[in-house]
């Protein structure tokens, strides 16, 4: 085997593919209105509507392809590597471990759906994988600075710091959910004995092994298979935000994101509806605080572009393949969000 650290995914025997009417069907309509929109085709709701899904999908390719590598690279790990070191998933300490990893990575949203899925396919538990979603999106390293520049670093200090509380306590709700037997236990789990040393068996597994040309194939082979799921409801979100985008526009929205509850309940509606890129969400967020006066209407946008996205409800039910968990991840984390965000708004 060319992998350096082998694992029991390769034995797997292919199933056979089916149509997949999502990913094409969302295809079919985004190739044919860029193609007329860089044609210059006379059709001004066409042009409108393919440069926005070029804007759309400039923004958000390389946080796709760094997910996807990142997936490829993930088939070469152990199971028992990644539960060794973020836990069994069944405490606090834990879940503290999954928030601080979604904060430091430097993934844009789109890129974090392929990893969670990668995540909870490799063994990590329901909470943990949610925790890692709900603090990682615009938390990255990159988007710190933007936010920093949009809005100065206390505003930045207290959104971070606030969406790692909302990120801990939605996975310590989990963890009691599961415990009890409302939400299903990730059947991808794996027991690592108690003297079980990573370093020691890295080290033998690792023992000659050089990378060539196939592990490289292997790993873009195996990222966009396993990517696949995932994209194809990036697709179709991307299609959906594109026409928002494209027919809506921002004016109607900045004018009503006002410090107020009918505010604050429009930018929640408005950050369900609209999908962007986390590059997109900072300035849309920055803008309705700075020009609303009101920064709890900001961070809804950008915290319930994560907790109520459609896009992720149906990536977390692929990859989990239980509605319970998809549909309990706003059910927990939007009423944390608003009261968080009516405080700051009084702040």
């Amino acid at each position: 085997m060319s992998s350096c650290c082998p694992t029991e995914d390769h034995d797997k025997k292919p199933k056979k593919k089916k149509f997949d009417f999502i990913m094409y069907g969302s295809l079919a309509i985004i190739v044919p209105v860029i193609l007329l929109h860089l044609s210059n085709a006379p059709l001004p709701y066409i042009h409108t509507f393919g440069s926005s899904l070029i804007e759309l999908f400039s923004t958000m390719w390389w946080g796709i392809a760094l997910g996807l590598i990142t997936v490829g690279l993930m088939n070469k790990i152990p199971r028992e590597y990644f539960t060794h070191l973020m836990g069994r998933g069944d405490t606090t300490k834990d879940i503290i471990k999954a928030s601080i990893a979604g904060v430091i990575l430097d993934l844009c949203n789109h890129g974090i759906l392929v990893m969670a899925g990668k995540l909870y396919e490799r063994g990590l538990s329901t909470a943990q994988v949610l925790t890692f979603l709900v603090a990682s999106p615009w938390n990255s390293l990159s988007l710190t600075f933007i936010l920093i520049a949009l809005i100065g670093w206390w505003w930045t200090l207290i959104f971070t710091l606030a969406s790692m509380v909302i990120a801990i306590i939605t996975g310590i709700i989990y963890i009691k959910l599961t415990k009890i037997g409302v939400l299903p236990e990730n059947p991808n789990t794996v027991d690592v004995p108690k003297d079980f040393n990573i370093k020691k068996d890295a080290k033998e597994k690792l023992k000659g092994w050089r990378p060539n040309k196939a592990w490289f194939k292997d790993i873009a082979r195996d990222g966009w298979h396993d990517g696949q799921m995932i994209i194809r409801w990036i697709l179709f979100g991307g299609l959906i935000a594109a026409a928002m985008n494209a027919f809506v526009p921002p004016e109607i929205f900045q004018a009503y994101f006002g410090p107020t509850i009918i505010g604050l309940s429009l930018t929640l509606i408005a950050a369900t509806i609209i999908e962007v890129c986390s590059e997109g969400s900072a300035p849309i967020a920055a803008e309705i605080m700075n020009s609303a006066s009101a920064p709890g209407n900001g961070f809804t946008f950008l915290m319930a572009g994560v907790a109520t996205d459609y896009t992720e409800i149906l990536v977390i039910r692929e990859f989990t393949k239980s509605w319970k968990i998809a549909l309990t991840l706003p059910l927990i984390t939007v009423p944390q969000i608003l009261l968080i965000a009516i405080c700051l708004n009084a702040y």
